[in-house]
This record gives C-alpha cells, sequence and structure tokens, in this order.
C-alpha cells in the first residue's frame, strides 16, 4: 500500500510557515509559538512579505526567497492566496502542505479547485483547508493551533473535526498519555481518512489508531484501508450524527430500516473497525489502547477492597459480554494462605477493607500466576487505615516484576483508585497500566481489548464457499429488470418479482395475476383444485404497503369469495388511493406453516456505502419491532450467519419447546443469493421480502417487492458500481496452456486457498522465499497467511495459478495500488521445483493486463539485485530498471501502462 509523500508531510526535515503573524491571537501567530515551543529540529523559516522578522526570526517576502527548499508548508494567509502559494511552494520542490486557512469553498470553480490544480502540477499533498493542523511529536512538530503539544507515545489520531482534536489533546495531558501523531483534516481536498490509516498502519510507533469521522467521502476506499488497517492494529471510532437522520420516508421495508447511521455501523462492522458512543468512551479506549496489548481472552479477575463496587464491576463485566474468571483450587488455596479468613473465596477477590501494601501485593501475584484468567482489574477504594499510594506503588511494583520476569505477552492488568489523587494516578500511568476513574470505566476498557481481538480473528477466518450448486440466470434476471426500466417503470410486477427470484432459486409462493374478478376466479379454482385455500392482494404499482389500503384479504374457501372479496379491494383501494394506478390482484395459495418465523430480508440503496443488505424480524409491524442487522455486500455464508446472530430474532430460529430449529443456512444462504443478486444487477434499487416464512423445511418468499432505476458508477475502480467493498471478480478466471502442454487453471484469490498456499509454500527454497520476502522465513503463521488471502479486491488483487493435472497451488502473483490510485507495487512467488516452464512470464503478463484494466498508469516493484532471473523478466516485459538511491543490493522496476 502507498502512502505517497505523506512520510514528507509528517515527518519532514524543513518547515515553512507561510502568514506567521506578530499579532497576538492571530492562527500564525499561535502556530509559531506551538512550533518554536515544541523545538523543531529540521529548518524552519518564515513567509510574510509585510514584516522582515517575526518575534526574532527572520521572514521571506516570498517561498522562492527562503534559504532552503522546504518539504512542508504550513498555510495560514487569505483563502485567495492560497492557490498561488502552493504553486510557488512547488516549483521550490516542496511536498505537501498544511492549508490551515478557511473559506476556500467546494466544487468547480473554486478557490480549493485552483488550489488543488496547483498541487497536482508538482505532485504536491495537502492535508485540509480548515483545519487545527498536525502534531506530530515524534519529529517535535507542532504545525496547529492546539493549545498543548502531546507527549510522545503509540497513539494516532485522526480527526474531521479541530476542536475534537485540541480536546484529545488536553484530555491526554492530564492523563499521560502520548501520541505518534494528530492529524486534523479538515475538508480533505487532498489527503483523507483513509491516507492516513495506510500510514499509521504501517507506521511502527503507532499502537492503535484513534478516528472521529462526521462523514465518508469516498467508501471504497476507505473500507479498503480501514479493513488493511484493522488487521495490524486497533483501530476506533467514534461518529457523530447518530441521530441526525432520523425517520425518513423509504420506500420499501429495508429503505426504512437502514438508517443513514445503522449504515455507517455496518461499514465499521465489515471492516474490523471498533465504533464507540462518545468521547469518553474514546478516551476510554485510549487509555487502554495507548498502554497495553489486547488478552487471548475475556476471563477478568477482580481484586478490591470493597465488595460492593467489584460487585458493580462483574455486573458491567456480564452485561458487556465479558467472563467473571473462575478461581483454580490451587490459586484458591495460595490465597487462603496469604489472605485473612474473611476474604471473599471468589471472583471478585474482596480482600477486605483493612487490606494493607503487602497484602495487595501477595494477592496480585497470585492471579497473575493463575491461567483461569486472561487479564486483572485491581481496584481501591480509599480508607483510614491503609494509604491509598502506598497501595498504589505496591501494585506498580509487583505487575513491573511480573512483567520483566515473562518471555511471552504479560497479562493486561487495569486499575481504579476511586476518588485518588492525581499523583496516583500519575504514578500508575507512569507504570504503564491504564487507570480509570470507575469500576464501568475500566471494564468497558477491558473489553474494548476483548473486541479488537476477536476483530483481528474474525478478519482472518477462512470463512466458507457458497454451495457449487448455486448457478442463477444471470440473463434471465437481468433481462427481467431491463423491460421494466425500458417500460419506464420503477417497479417490478408481482409477477416479475415472482421470475426475478426463480432466477436466483429463492423459493416463492406461486403467484398469478388478475385484472378482474373473472380471472381471480379462474386462477383461484386451480389452486382449489390443489387442495389449498386462497390469498388475494392488490397489485398496484404505486400501493407499495397492502395492507395500509386493506389490499390483502385471507384463507377464501369458494370461487364466489374469490369474487367478491376481488370487487371489495378494487374498491377500497380506488376510494383510498384514487390517484393510484390499479392493475388487478394478484391470486396466491394461502401457505399455513404453524411454527414458521416471520422475517425480512432485503436490499436498500445508501448515498454513502452504496448496497446494504438487510435482515430482522419481518411482518406488518416490522418498523415497529425494529429487529434487524445490516451488511455491506459481498456475503458469503459466514457474513451472512453473523448478520443473522446480531438480531434478538436469531434466538428464535433455534429449537425451542416443541418448535424444531429452521433449517441450517437456509436463511444465511438466501441472504448470500441477495447480495449476489445486487452485485449481477445495480439497477436493483431496494428489494423486499416480508414475510420469508423459515422452519424446519426451508424458507419460502410469500411477499416480495423490488424497487429498479438506473444506477450511476458510484466508486471507481471496476466491479459492482454500488458496492464499497468489491465482490469476488470471477471474470479473471482464466484456463491458460504454458511450456510444454502444461495447462494451469488461474483465478483470483480466495480466503479458503489458505491450506493451499502454506502447501505451496513447502515447496519453495529458503533462497526463493529470501529473494520474495528479503529476508529468510522459516515459519508462516495462520496470521500471516489470511493477510495475503483476504484480499477486498478494491485496491488489491492477487492471482493463483494451480496445475490442472494435479489440482496443487503452483505460483501466485500480486498487485498493490497506491492511495491515488495511480501505481501499483507487484510481486510475484512460484514453486521452486517448477520454474522455469513459463508460468512466471504467464502470470506477469495477466497481472500487467488486470493494471490496464484497472487504469493503472504504472506498476513498479523491488528486486534484489542478487535476483538476475526475475530482472531479466522484467527488461524482457518492458521494465525500466534503475538501482535504488538508497538500499544498493535493490533494483526499482517500472513498467508504464
Amino acid at each position: 500500500m502507498s502512502t505517497y509523500r505523506l512520510k514528507n508531510l509528517l515527518s519532514p526535515h524543513s518547515v515553512a510557515l507561510v502568514g506567521a503573524s506578530p499579532r497576538h491571537g492571530s492562527v500564525g501567530r499561535a502556530i509559531l509559538n506551538n512550533i518554536r515551543k515544541a523545538q523543531f529540529m529540521g529548518e524552519f523559516g518564515l513567509v510574510n512579505p509585510r514584516y522582515h522578522e517575526i518575534d526574532g526570526i527572520a521572514a521571506a517576502d516570498s517561498i522562492a526567497k527562503l534559504s532552503f527548499a522546504p518539504e512542508l508548508v504550513v498555510l495560514t494567509a487569505p483563502a485567495h492566496t492560497i492557490a498561488g502559494l502552493i504553486d510557488e511552494a512547488g516549483r521550490r520542490g516542496a511536498a505537501g502542505a498544511v492549508i490551515v486557512s478557511a473559506g476556500l469553498g467546494h466544487g468547480p470553480g473554486s478557490l480549493a479547485e485552483a488550489a488543488e490544480r496547483a498541487a497536482q502540477k508538482y505532485g504536491m499533498r495537502l492535508i485540509g483547508p480548515n483545519c487545527l493542523g498536525i502534531m506530530m511529536p515524534g519529529v517535535s512538530l507542532n504545525a496547529s493551533f492546539s493549545a498543548h503539544m502531546p507527549a510522545a507515545g503509540h497513539l494516532a489520531l485522526i480527526s474531521q473535526s479541530g476542536a475534537i482534536a485540541a480536546g484529545m489533546v488536553d484530555w491526554a495531558a492530564q492523563r499521560a498519555v502520548g501520541f505518534s501523531g494528530i492529524v486534523s483534516i479538515g475538508d480533505q481536498l487532498d489527503v483523507d481518512i483513509a491516507d492516513l490509516l495506510d500510514y499509521f498502519a504501517l507506521d511502527e510507533k503507532t499502537h492503535a489508531i484513534l478516528l472521529y469521522i462526521e462523514a465518508i467521502k469516498d467508501a471504497r476506499k476507505f473500507m479498503s484501508a480501514a479493513r488493511a488497517a484493522a488487521r495490524i492494529k486497533p483501530v476506533v471510532v467514534v461518529k457523530s450524527g447518530r441521530m441526525a437522520q432520523g425517520a425518513r420516508a423509504a420506500a420499501t421495508h429495508t429503505g426504512a430500516l437502514a438508517g443513514a447511521d445503522a449504515v455507517y455501523d455496518a461499514a465499521f462492522q465489515r471492516a474490523g473497525i471498533l465504533r464507540v458512543s462518545d468521547l469518553r468512551e474514546l478516551f476510554d479506549c485510549a487509555e487502554t489502547l495507548g498502554r497495553i496489548k489486547s488478552p487471548p481472552g475475556k476471563r477478568l479477575a477482580i481484586l478490591t477492597n470493597g465488595g460492593g463496587i467489584g460487585v458493580l464491576a462483574v455486573d458491567r463485566l456480564v452485561e458487556l459480554g465479558g467472563i467473571p474468571a473462575a478461581l483454580s483450587p490451587g490459586i484458591r488455596e495460595k490465597l487462603n494462605a496469604v489472605l485473612p479468613p474473611t476474604w471473599s473465596k471468589s471472583n471478585p477477590v474482596d480482600i477486605v477493607g483493612d487490606a494493607d501494601p503487602a497484602r495487595y501485593a501477595a494477592a496480585l501475584e497470585a492471579l497473575l500466576a493463575d491461567p483461569e484468567n486472561d487479564a486483572v482489574l485491581v481496584m481501591n477504594v480509599q480508607t483510614a487505615i491503609a494509604r491509598a499510594d502506598e497501595i498504589a506503588v505496591a501494585v506498580t511494583g509487583v505487575v513491573q516484576k511480573y512483567r520483566a520476569g515473562q518471555r511471552m505477552a504479560p497479562k493486561p492488568v487495569l486499575a481504579v483508585w476511586v476518588g485518588a489523587e492525581p499523583s496516583i494516578g500519575d504514578l500508575l500511568s507512569g507504570a504503564g497500566i491504564p487507570n480509570h476513574p470507575t469500576e464501568g470505566d475500566a471494564v468497558r476498557g477491558f473489553m474494548h481489548l476483548v473486541r479488537h481481538r476477536e476483530v483481528v480473528e474474525a478478519l482472518a477466518q477462512v470463512p466458507p464457499a457458497m454451495p457449487s450448486e448455486f448457478a442463477p440466470d444471470i440473463n434471465a434476471a437481468r433481462q427481467i429488470v431491463a423491460a421494466a426500466l425500458a417500460d419506464g417503470r420503477s417497479w417490478l410486477d408481482p409477477i416479475e418479482v415472482k421470475r426475478l427470484l426463480d432466477a436466483y432459486d429463492i423459493g416463492a409462493v406461486p403467484t398469478f395475476a388478475a385484472a378482474d374478478a373473472e380471472e381471480a376466479v379462474t386462477h383461484a379454482n386451480a389452486i382449489f383444485a390443489q387442495g389449498a385455500t386462497v390469498v388475494l392482494k392488490i397489485m398496484s404499482r404505486d400501493i407499495v404497503h397492502k395492507s395500509d389500503v386493506g389490499g390483502v384479504v385471507l384463507n377464501l374457501t369458494s370461487a364466489d369469495a374469490v369474487r367478491k372479496a376481488t370487487s371489495e379491494i378494487l374498491a377500497r383501494a380506488r376510494s383510498l388511493r384514487p390517484e393510484a394506478r390499479i392493475s388487478g390482484v394478484m391470486v396466491q395459495a394461502m401457505v399455513v406453516r404453524a411454527k414458521a418465523r416471520e422475517l425480512i430480508l432485503g436490499l436498500a440503496d445508501d448515498p454513502t456505502f452504496g448496497t446494504v443488505v438487510v435482515f430482522g424480524r419481518g411482518g406488518t409491524a416490522v418498523e415497529i419491532i425494529n429487529d434487524k442487522a445490516l451488511a455491506l455486500p459481498p456475503l458469503d455464508l459466514h457474513l451472512a450467519r453473523s448478520l443473522i446472530e446480531r438480531t434478538r430474532v436469531s434466538r428464535l430460529l433455534r429449537a425451542y419447546r416443541d418448535v424444531p430449529a429452521v433449517k441450517q443456512d437456509a436463511v444465511a444462504t438466501v441472504l448470500v443469493k441477495l447480495a449476489q443478486m445486487a452485485a449481477d444487477i445495480p439497477d436493483i434499487r431496494g428489494l423486499d421480502i416480508n414475510p420469508l416464512l423459515a422452519d424446519e423445511a426451508g424458507v419460502l418468499a410469500v411477499d416480495a417487492r423490488v424497487v429498479i432505476g438506473r444506477v450511476e458508477r458510484k466508486f471507481r475502480g471496476s466491479g459492482p458500481a454500488n458496492f464499497a467493498v468489491r465482490p469476488y471478480p470471477s471474470q479473471w478466471q482464466r484456463h491458460i496452456e504454458v511450456k510444454d502442454g502444461w495447462r494451469v487453471f488461474v483465478r483470483p484469490i480466495r480466503p479458503e486457498d489458505e491450506p493451499a498456499i502454506h502447501e505451496m509454500l513447502k515447496h519453495v527454497t529458503m533462497q526463493d522465499l529470501r529473494l520474495r520476502f528479503f529476508a529468510p522465513i522459516k515459519e508462516f503463521s495462520h496470521e500471516f497467511i489470511a493477510r495475503l488471502t483476504q484480499l477486498d479486491y478494491a485496491r488489491a488483487m492477487a492471482f493463483v495459478a494451480f496445475d490442472e493435472t494435479t489440482n496443487e497451488l503452483v505460483g501466485v502473483v500480486r498487485i498493490h495500488s497506491d492511495s491515488i490510485y495511480e501505481s501499483g507495487e507487484y510481486a510475484i512467488l512460484l514453486r521452486s521445483d517448477l520454474k522455469g516452464r513459463g508460468l512466471g512470464w504467464t502470470l506477469m503478463q495477466m497481472i500487467i493486463e488486470y493494471a490496464k484494466s484497472e487504469g493503472l498508469k504504472a506498476i513498479s516493484g523491488d528486486v534484489l539485485t542478487e535476483n538476475s532471473v526475475m530482472l531479466a523478466m522484467c527488461r524482457s516485459l518492458g521494465f525500466e530498471v534503475k538501482s535504488d538511491p538508497q538500499e544498493h543490493d535493490i533494483c526499482n522496476v517500472r513498467l508504464a501502462l
């Protein structure tokens, strides 16, 4: 992944402040003071044509007249001068600018567009405009007008709000929490959240990333960057505007259920980001993530001198999904030996109100040695018997001794000192122990660690594939939608909906259309002949919710009843909705499945993230019940199961009393099929199946509605125009013959290829591994291979080649595009015993073809100079080969496309 020139902006060797001012209270003066106070070690200069010097520092009247070429320029000048200043900085050789100034506007013809054009001429990167600035403690740079400079640490903060960033700095100053970097991104004219996620994901000083988000601009780019970052380190987000959307009018039930904030929730879930509700919870995350690593499980041991606060902590732990750790018999004996007889004998370990430092230390040592817990929370309620500060000293001493003796990652230890003096908090923080004001805050901080571990595990799982027998009739489905669009309609009629569901093998009640009562009787008689009763429903493209006009009549048993009901339905609909276009009634067999559950499944269109899949409890009161969950497509069975499990109705799908469980994966399979339908036919803008009846025999769609409309491409790159996460690109599957008639099957990589990758690596020599990874690698972990096999196909692609005879994996080639989607970096690895047979050449040609189809302008790579075979192939394919100016044993290769 590329972070083009971001290092120049965030870790510059030279800085120029343009718009520096001697006027107190001005932004230019505040930033000048902050840069000086932070003691930036690189070259620093001021630009202001009105002053020869400011506060003892010489000022040039233009960027061109500075005595050095600034790597970064910080702009606080008036908005109308910004584009010209960027052009001047680009000519001088600047890599980028932080535009603090506001008022540049938006869109075509604006000052912002002029600034962007100026930057693009020189390949400059821009942060802002309208931002607080940047604070990078690692290089002693505070190019912001924040009131404080954060200490150096391991948290990165990316914020769309300057005020939030400043508030985080103030909080961190009180809690001794340090940052690797704080970036206020403002209007995101160029550098956006995704770019910075890429940067901090690869920054070794950053252990966790905090986000404050108001809105996402490029959802596909954001999802790709967030998913990649979350695999490596915790990413925590607080998003404003939870309630801003409110209830909105929607054509379908799923559209009403898919409110904007619910879609953001689904996106964060898919990306592996931890969402918190407010700044306090974000602070809790910062307190824990900035100091300790995630535990291997969620069993928490609680040590306290107050029984009540211990019980409150257990209540909160269970409420959030944690587990109170059990005490092993051996540890109970150890605690008996060092504690008074009145101790609680269970978790929480209440060591009684008169506990002194020695008692705390002995109990904590025992709990840290107990394999039955994954972390320890130490709490102290101050008493007049033992000094709280002395207990804190004893606890920190035990923790430091314990950590020093651990070869593997030590258990997390958290602390709560109720009503403690600030000095106690400083002591605990100095020892790297997260400390919180209340037991609830501490438990929540612990569960954030747990959730991150669960997220990483989920991202690294190998999901099952769809059943191989699923083969939808895509052409038939597309023709149904295309014909309706050509007719100028925005809804499919019930017969078309039934044919659409049939094309994707989604079982639905047979449906007939009748223009009048006599035609309805004819269809009803055929149903009566099969021993079933009849349901009638109003058929109108303008009446979406049929029950609103009394448009549904159930359990009709005779032709006369059908005739009468048809007349009444039509008359009622025309009376209540005189403007509606009414084409007749639908005639269906009455479905009686006494123990079936009513569900809703559907597709909705979101303006930011495109298509979303909705699942929940169905029926006429679906919006009132509001038991639903959302997910971004594409889905596999694993993701579909996870979507179902996030609802309350999922519990009803299991067996209870005399009700058998719903057929395994029957509902999940329909969700996967709907996601595939959305990928195949982007012009489906909304879809409801409500209700879908589910029981031990399977599933059946009783009623469905489909909204259609021409869709404009929402996201750049290939793949469905309406998906923020690109689906599996099956169009790149190839059967290829290489040298001597050897036939291989090449396709994009899948998560389930992990075992085949492990097997292939057994046939790769250590020398070839060194040439590929630039270091000898003896063992490849599940997590490492999972990162290679689980792509979102938005900015990365990998092709795997299988021998068609043996079905063994024989080679892999991959490419990862940069953050501005202009060039990609490639890598290739073949089985050592099969080299020299033309496979490498074939895979390289295929990845070049793919890069061209994606609109990339170049492919590049780094090759060890001793890898003569690869360098020769690159030259033959037209790559330009140059020695790396910094690494003399590496060649940079580049192919212009």
